[in-house]
């Protein structure tokens, strides 16, 4: 398995990378190359996901079907195996390159290789404290995980991709109990990504880092031992805008960092190994329901807001038929982005109080409120067409 920093070759690949998005066509003939590479966010829940990858495949119409022509592919032989959960904090695997006749791109469909009954699981999952568990990929090996993203590609110029594959809310757990993927997967051309570094307490119980904006999760990521992480690629902040950077734990209280820019091919910090970021103790409570319909494939998600107005998600999770989210009921913290050690205030009129949020595609979006400050909250939830 091939890992490397996407900063590392992403600065020799600098000089010649090219990325826009719009326009068509006109790149004056001649030919290109498409380099492509894997990353992952935090799998919350799982301790291993495996994925399969044959190909990846490009078009330059975003209507394309697998059997339109036109398609051009970078062939992964023999197929990867990969471990999405090996893939965090800046680690990437290397899906290859190809040729590719100058242009403007639209489609990019990643294809897996199916499970078969007679050998060993080529897509999987191992949930925490579980055993190892095929994942149902719904047409993946058919007609690919298709991703519209638009990118130009001009003659004698490398174009750096970085597809980033979030297995946590792609993963939607069953009713029978088996699991299912539902792709969540976003597009980010190193030449205008950077990223966001810090450490956290190594005190803390299975922390998790996210990158956000406006509440809803952009990256995230699993600090190594040493409490150090990474939250990358994220596009600079002249192209996206800043954003905030939410840390949990298991029984502790949140914490935001609003506001962090990003810089292109640069890493911003909100930490350092000197004054790592620690979070408030905090007693938790659950929140849990029931989704109907049973065939929808819902995201539930679990979002405090500030008094001063900030909002950011806690939690999530992807499911049929049952939710569960546990959630701290302590008091969040707030920090504004700036010198450092950032200094977090907490605010004791939100300790508890939640938003959660059920989304299904096809369906309308459905929202309450829920107070676990005075213990488990059961919230069931109906899905609308």
């Amino acid at each position: 398995m091939v890992k490397a920093n996407h900063f590392r070759w992403g600065m020799v690949a600098l000089s010649l990378a090219l990325w826009g998005c719009g326009g068509s066509g006109g790149q004056g003939g001649g030919t290109g190359t498409l380099h492509v590479s894997l990353t992952d966010a935090a799998a919350c829940g799982f301790d291993k996901v495996y994925v399969t990858v044959s190909k990846v495949r490009v078009h330059q119409s975003a209507s394309a079907t697998e059997d339109s022509s036109g398609w051009s592919d970078i062939t992964i032989s023999p197929a990867k195996k990969i471990d999405l959960t090996s893939l965090v904090n800046g680690a990437l695997e290397d899906l290859g390159q190809t040729a590719l006749p100058a242009g403007h791109y639209t489609q990019i469909r990643l294809e897996l290789v199916p499970n078969s009954p007679s050998e060993p699981l080529n897509n999987s999952v191992v949930p925490t404290g579980g055993t190892e568990t095929a994942l149902d990929t719904p047409s993946a090996s058919q007609t690919g995980l298709k991703l519209i993203h638009e990118f130009d590609v001009a003659a004698d110029t490398l174009v750096d991709l970085i597809l980033d594959f979030d297995a946590c809310r792609s993963i939607v757990t069953k009713g029978n109990g088996g699991y299912s993927l539902k792709p969540v997967i976003s597009v980010t051309p190193v030449v205008v990504s950077g990223q966001i570094t810090g450490f956290v307490d190594t005190a803390l119980s299975n922390p998790v880092v996210y990158a956000e904006q406006a509440g809803t999760v952009v990256k995230s990521t699993i600090p190594d031992a040493t409490g150090s992480f990474s939250l990358s690629p994220l596009q600079q902040s002249s192209t996206a805008g800043n954003y905030d950077v939410v840390i949990t734990a298991d029984g502790a209280a949140t914490a935001l960092i609003q506001s962090v820019p990003v810089t292109a091919l640069a890493a911003t910090p909100v930490s350092t190994v000197a004054s790592p970021i620690g979070l408030a103790p905090s007693t938790v409570q659950t929140a849990s329901g029931t989704i109907n319909p049973s065939t929808a494939e819902a995201v539930i998600r679990a979002s405090q807001t500030f008094s001063s107005g900030p909002t950011m998600e806690v939690r999530s999770t992807s499911a049929t038929i049952n939710y569960s989210l546990t959630l701290p009921v302590g008091a969040p913290s707030l920090g504004t982005f700036g010198p450092l050690p950032i200094t977090f205030t907490a605010d004791g009129t939100v300790a508890g109080k939640y938003q959660l949020e059920a989304s299904a595609d096809g369906y309308q979006t459905q929202t309450a409120a829920a107070d676990l400050s005075g213990g488990n909250v059961t919230q069931d939830f109906t899905l609308l067409p």
